[in-house]
């Protein structure tokens, strides 16, 4: 186990290098975004800064070998300035040394001018934090549950209801369904707020806020859970140490209780992370919906606004959550049941 954990970071340290640096040259290779602002002297401090960063040159000629000229400028001292971009393999060397030595992704030059690209996103992680905890607290009781229920109702008429809404509900991608909740809730009976109330809305203004997030993020996530549990159950149940259990005299219940739900939960824990890994990837899409001021909002911002190291940031962000979940829920089965060791000899 130690060594297969080992080799898991290593690889996922590996695999996130990779999807970094092909997000760079990518994001590199869109028009440099020139800023927008009332004086000379606000945009000569944005190049500036950007020459500071490492992705620009200040030179005091004009000069064919570094591409297209971004602006030119003539200070109070007559002293003229010509900006240019550097080379795309000088600023990812630029970048990737802040990276490494002092984990720096280096500071927003639209969203928060000068702030630093972390703290940026830091200010929005604890919004998209709550708005994915509800859907897990909700969504994991009650998907289980209905499971279990279908489960030991297989083939009749509440196990075949069940099976129904849990297909019509999964087939409806969570943007649908917030959509639809937004239209009929909030403009159609105006009971709900139509966008992510601000912190400064009374507390129940701000409790409602949740509402349309939470049950757009948990319809998906209980069929999910549903699906898979009566899957696992059902599975278990027609198992031959099940009927032992049985014919040894204990009764349907005992044996279900005892036996059958232990061994189920052994691939449906697991899950239970990587579905909220799949709840981060919609909630972006959500946030963009919603209004809510989150982490997915701010990754479609940056890219819109071209502002690169508050993507590549939130990019940083969403990979480590992805590989590092990864891992653990490859290694949890071995920890859920003894009797697996994964990566272990022949």
């Amino acid at each position: 186990m130690v060594k297969y954990t080992i080799q898991r970071l290593v690889l996922a340290f590996v695999t996130a290098f990779i999807i970094l640096t092909v997000t760079f040259f990518l994001v590199k290779l869109q028009p440099f975004e020139k800023p927008v602002a009332t004086t000379e002297s606000a945009v000569y401090a944005f190049y500036q800064n950007q020459v500071k960063l490492g992705y620009l040159l200040d030179l005091r000629e004009e000069t064919a070998g570094y591409g297209e000229l971004l602006w030119k400028f003539t200070d109070s001292a007559k002293v003229t300035h010509y900006f240019y971009e550097r080379s795309y393999a000088e600023q990812y060397g630029v970048w990737l040394k802040g990276l490494v030595t002092q984990f720096n992704w280096g500071t927003s030059t639209f969203i928060s001018p000068n702030v630093d690209a972390m703290v940026v996103i830091g200010e929005r992680l604890p919004t998209t934090i709550m708005v994915n905890i509800w859907p897990v607290i909700i969504s994991v009781p009650v998907g289980i549950a209905l499971g279990i229920w279908a489960a030991l109702k297989k083939n009749k008429l509440t196990d075949h209801i069940i099976s129904t809404l849990v297909m019509v509900f999964i087939s409806v991608p969570s943007f649908i369904v917030i959509t639809l909740m937004m239209y009929w809730l909030c403009y159609q009976n105006q009971i709900l707020p139509s966008q992510w109330p601000s912190k400064t809305a009374p507390a129940l203004e701000r409790f409602q806020g949740y509402i349309i997030p939470t049950m757009a993020l948990s319809f998906g996530s209980i069929c999910g859970y549903c699906r898979f549990t009566r899957a696992e159950l059902t599975e278990v149940m027609s198992s031959d140490f099940l009927l032992l259990a049985r014919t040894k005299g204990l009764t349907r219940s005992q044996a279900i209780v005892r036996h059958a739900l232990k061994n189920a939960f052994v691939p449906i824990l697991p899950s239970i992370l990587a579905e909220v890994i799949s709840l981060l990837g919609g909630a972006m899409i959500l946030e963009q919906l919603y209004g809510i001021p989150g982490v997915g909002k701010l990754y479609v911002t940056a890219l819109n606004r071209k502002d690169y190291n508050v993507l590549m940031a939130d990019m940083g962000f969403y990979t480590l959550i992805g590989l590092v979940s990864g891992v653990f829920l490859d290694l949890s089965y071995g920890f859920i049941d003894p009797r697996i060791r994964m990566g272990a000899r022949k």
